[in-house]
């Protein structure tokens, strides 16, 4: 008997190696010979690199610059000539060391960490994105790997979106050349109603007329650094990194739980199992739209595998659980309905319903 547990992280209570690690232990409480493989997943976004490491990468820490430009350590995840990198670990809203600063938070954090890599020798580059602070067109991001942003008097423009209103040229000369990947479930153009701006930068600190000049800046950036690009599914991505790695670097994008699966091994895991454990902190409608649970549910569907989910909380009803291939939820609200006990205890929660899993879907 073969289980695969392969679950997210629980936001803000454990990292998905944490979570597997308590499903593993709770589904050896009732069958002890069963052989449970352990694979943390991720969807591209926060937990990207720890995922990757889990899986048998190797991290590596490098400075970089945080939201604000102040010095962060980074890291990213390598094997071979892979780097796996996560945009949230330098340019993430965590990184902030105060407020807020919706109009000059920079990706250039992302950008070195980049740079890193491929000093290092790294050919492709996987990067996930989610969780960012900025938004600035991916503009920093591009600045560190060699790209010159420059006004009408030839100065080098500052950090963030709203100085990109001032952009007179692009100046790609001494541009590094990165083959990049782009893990993302993110299908917003740059700017306009459904832009980054206007759906994502409230979440940032972004007034309404904040929204207003970064999408008016995001549409001229667009103008020089490629228009045709400004409207593809994906360009909104982390405050428009997703345009910049599109329009000026080439990336190519591939849903972020498709391209972390792959990377993860994730089909050569599946191989013998009986049953999959998946899982994240919340179970809801955005779990449909591309997360980690239902992507590794739609895998094991494809292998007739059934598919169980594990949840602090579970808002989907059993028909639209079974829609994504998840043929049962389980949520540590089912056992304790205090949702800060939860966050707190949330291991030897989950080691309790692992166990219910083990009984309903095991047998003993």
């Amino acid at each position: 008997m073969k289980v695969l547990v392969a679950p997210d992280k629980f936001k803000g209570s454990l990292t998905a190696a944490e979570v597997a690690s308590a499903l593993a232990s709770g589904l050896a409480d009732v069958h002890p010979a069963a052989v449970v493989t352990t694979l943390p997943v991720a969807d591209g976004g926060e937990g990207t690199v720890d995922a990757a490491v889990a899986a048998g990468y190797e991290r590596v820490a490098v400075p970089a610059r945080g939201p604000t430009g102040a010095p962060v350590t980074a890291s990213y995840a390598v094997r071979g000539d892979t780097a796996v990198v996560e945009l949230a670990e330098a340019s993430g809203l965590h990184r902030l060391p105060g407020a807020p600063e919706p109009l000059t938070a920079t990706s250039a954090g992302t950008g070195d960490v980049i740079a890193a890599a491929v000093r290092a020798g790294c050919r492709r580059i996987v990067l996930g994105v989610g969780g960012s602070a900025c938004t600035d067109g991916g503009a920093g991001m591009l600045t560190a790997l060699g790209a010159r942003l420059l006004d009408d008097a030839g100065r080098e423009l500052s950090l963030g979106g709203a100085a990109l209103s001032r952009l007179a040229a692009l100046d790609l000369s001494n541009l590094a050349e990165v083959d990049i990947e782009l893990a993302s479930d993110v299908d917003n153009p740059l700017y306009g109603s459904r832009g980054t701006a206007a759906v994502y930068g409230p979440q940032k600190g972004a007034s309404p007329e904040d929204v207003e000049t970064l999408d008016a800046a995001l549409r001229h950036w667009a103008s020089i650094a490629g228009p045709e690009f400004a409207a593809r599914p994906g360009a909104g991505a982390a405050g428009g990194v997703g345009f910049a790695a599109m329009a000026v670097l080439g990336a190519r994008t591939r849903p972020g739980i498709e391209l972390l699966l792959d990377l993860l091994g994730f089909e050569a895991a599946l191989a013998g199992a009986s049953l999959v454990v998946t899982g994240e902190g919340s179970l809801d409608e955005q779990t449909l739209s591309g997360k980690a649970p239902a992507g590794v549910a739609r895998a094991a569907a494809a292998r007739g595998i059934p598919c169980v989910a594990v949840s602090g909380r579970c808002r989907l009803s059993s028909a639209r659980l079974a829609d994504a291939g998840i043929a049962a939820a389980y949520a540590l609200t089912d056992l304790e309905p205090d949702p800060a006990r939860c966050m707190a205890e949330a291991a030897p929660l989950l080691r309790r319903l692992a166990r219910r899993v083990a009984e309903a879907h095991l047998g003993g």
